[in-house]
């Protein structure tokens, strides 16, 4: 299989355009996500599955164009589209894939084969293309870690809360506190696995203001992006999961001061009343890594 993980990817912000919704994705290839989502599933009724299929298999190509990676969601592991849908949209356009409903790392193994028969039919490489799946069943959240690691196609893991609340037969709540162990095991399974944890949509897309709170809540506790489902969320995630100006300036100094102990034979020091050591200044590197383009990982 060949390597996927030899270039970058950011993975900031995800734009969900329905895919049977042809307008809607023309419009969606103004905007300026780190990622396009055309969605096959549950953006799209049962009755509209083929032509979505269809629409963005004609469209895919206009959105690549546009220089941002194309991930389409596809229908879920368990439903009767899942694999006309990977025959219809594997190709060149697409970097990768989403897939829901995943429950084991079987269901992984499974569709990294059907990616691999896709890819050989359209004259690609097998393991070109990568995959987010979704944490959103009860059976997944336990499982993250080995879902995660179970193909090295796998890039993210997305978490999903509506999913999760419907499989648990529990409500919702706009806060999602009784979502938020879930939240953490999916974003400590990501961290284990290597890559990054992506959140779940808020969906009350024009209040700004409880937007931003709730990806700052989300990135409190380990997610690295966000999934938008209407352009004008786009600006508030990315600012959110991007290193702020006085952020930089803190790993700057961090950096510094490290780097002049270092050569005063200390492994540690102190700043502003803090001590830094090896992983404090491991994560200011590391912000100021991903400050060019936001969190970015090996693809």
């Amino acid at each position: 299989m060949t390597s996927i993980r030899s270039s970058r990817l950011a993975l900031r912000s995800l734009l969900f355009v329905p895919g049977n919704r042809e307008s809607m994705l023309r419009k969606a290839a103004g905007a300026r996500p780190d990622v396009f989502v055309p969605d096959l599933e549950d953006s799209v009724p049962a009755a509209e599955k083929a032509n979505a299929r269809e629409t963005v298999e004609r469209l895919v190509g206009m959105i690549a164009a546009t220089g941002r990676p194309v991930f389409p969601r596809l229908n879920g592991i368990d439903t009767i589209w899942l694999e006309d849908d990977a025959r219809a949209l594997i190709g060149p356009d697409v970097t990768g894939v989403s897939v829901g409903k995943i429950r084991t790392p079987d269901d992984i193994r499974r569709i990294d084969a059907l990616l691999a028969d896709a890819e050989r039919a359209s004259g690609l490489p097998v393991g070109r293309t990568r995959l987010i799946p979704w944490i959103e069943t009860a059976a997944a959240v336990l499982d993250a870690l080995r879902i995660a690691t179970a193909s090295p196609r796998v890039v993210a893991l997305a978490f999903g809360a509506e999913d999760l609340t419907l499989d648990m037969g529990i409500r919702r709540s706009s806060d999602d506190s009784e979502v938020s162990v879930a939240r953490s095991l999916t974003c400590l399974a990501a961290a284990a696995a290597g890559v990054p944890a992506l959140d779940t949509p808020f969906f009350a897309f024009r209040d700004d203001a409880a937007l931003e709170r709730n990806a700052e809540a989300s990135k409190r506790i380990g997610f690295r992006g966000k999934f938008a489902i209407h352009p004008d969320q786009l600006a508030t995630i990315q600012r959110v999961f991007s290193p702020s100006p006085e952020e930089l300036e803190e790993a700057r100094k961090v950096i510094a001061a490290f780097e002049e102990a270092a050569r005063e034979g200390r492994g540690s020091t102190s700043l502003e009343g803090r001590v830094v050591d090896v992983p404090v200044v491991e994560r200011a590197r590391a912000l100021i890594a991903s400050a060019s383009n936001g969190p970015e990982v090996d693809g």
